[in-house]
C-alpha cells in the first residue's frame, strides 16, 4: 500500500522556528521530523510515498530528493495555494494511484506499526482512523468508536471520545466528485461517518503531536535520553 505524508502546513504555531524552514524539517536529534516518518513507513514495507508541500516546500524536496537513501520512491505534490487536507489529497490522487492508501501527518511522532493497516473495500468502508487517548491540548477528543469498531462524531459521554492521531487509511471513493480546491477532510469524514463507513482502532503506544516549540523541546529531550542509554 502506498502512503501520503501531509506536509503543506504553514507552521505558524512553531514560529520563530519555522521562519526559514517548513515544520517537517525541524530537527529531532540528528534527523528531521519527516525523515523519521519516512523511515518508519519504509520499515513497514511502504516503498512509495507522496509528499504534498506548500510553505518553503522546495526545501523539503532538496533535502529528501528521490527517497533512494531511505529505500523508498518519493513523489511530490506542490501546492501553489494551500489546499488543506482533503484538497491536498485530491490533487495527489493521480500520484497515489492505489484505491486506498495510508495518510499520515508530517508532524506526529509515533511508533505505530504501519504494517498493520489494511486496504479498504471502498463501498461499505471508506476510511479507517487511528485514534489515541486525549492529550492536554485536545482534552475533549474528536470521535468515538462504537462496539462494532465504527467511528462516529457524537457520543453522549464526553469521556468516551478519543483524539484522531493523524494516521489513517483512506479510499479514493471518499473523494469522488470533489474538485481540486481548498477543502478540509473533516466534512468528508463526517458524511462517511453518518453512513457508517468509517472504522477505527485505538493505539496506546507512543504518540505525540509536535505542534508547538515546547512539544518539540520535550521530544528532543526524550530522544537525547534514549540515545544516551
Amino acid at each position: 500500500m502506498r502512503a501520503m505524508i501531509l506536509a503543506a502546513g504553514l507552521g505558524k504555531r512553531m514560529q520563530p522556528l519555522t521562519a526559514n524552514i517548513p515544520k517537517p524539517l525541524l530537527q529531532v536529534g540528528d534527523k528531521t521530523l519527516i525523515e523519521y516518518q519516512i523511515e518508519r513507513l519504509a520499515r513497514a514495507g511502504v516503498d512509495y510515498i507522496v509528499i504534498n508541500h506548500h510553505y518553503l516546500g522546495k526545501k523539503i524536496e532538496d533535502l529528501l530528493g528521490s527517497g533512494s537513501r531511505y529505500g523508498v520512491s518519493l513523489k511530490y505534490s506542490p501546492e501553489a495555494i494551500r489546499l488543506e487536507t482533503a484538497g491536498g489529497i485530491i490533487k495527489a490522487l493521480p500520484l497515489l494511484e492505489d484505491e486506498s492508501f495510508i495518510v499520515v501527518n508530517a508532524d506526529v511522532w509515533t511508533d505505530f506499526p504501519f504494517a498493520s493497516l489494511a486496504q479498504l473495500d471502498g463501498q461499505g468502508h471508506l476510511a479507517h482512523l487511528v485514534l489515541v487517548e486525549n492529550a492536554e491540548h485536545n482534552p475533549y477528543g474528536d470521535f468515538h468508536i462504537d462496539n462494532d469498531g465504527r467511528v462516529h462524531e457524537e457520543h453522549e459521554s464526553p469521556d468516551q471520545r478519543l483524539t484522531f492521531s493523524g494516521i489513517s487509511v483512506l479510499h479514493r471513493n471518499l473523494f469522488s466528485g470533489y474538485p481540486i480546491q481548498p477543502r478540509s477532510l473533516v466534512p468528508l469524514l463526517s458524511e462517511a461517518m453518518e453512513q457508517n463507513k468509517v472504522s477505527g482502532e485505538v493505539y496506546r503506544g507512543v504518540w505525540m503531536d509536535i505542534g508547538t516549540p515546547a512539544r518539540l523541546r520535550e521530544l528532543n529531550d526524550i530522544v537525547r535520553e534514549d540515545q544516551a542509554e
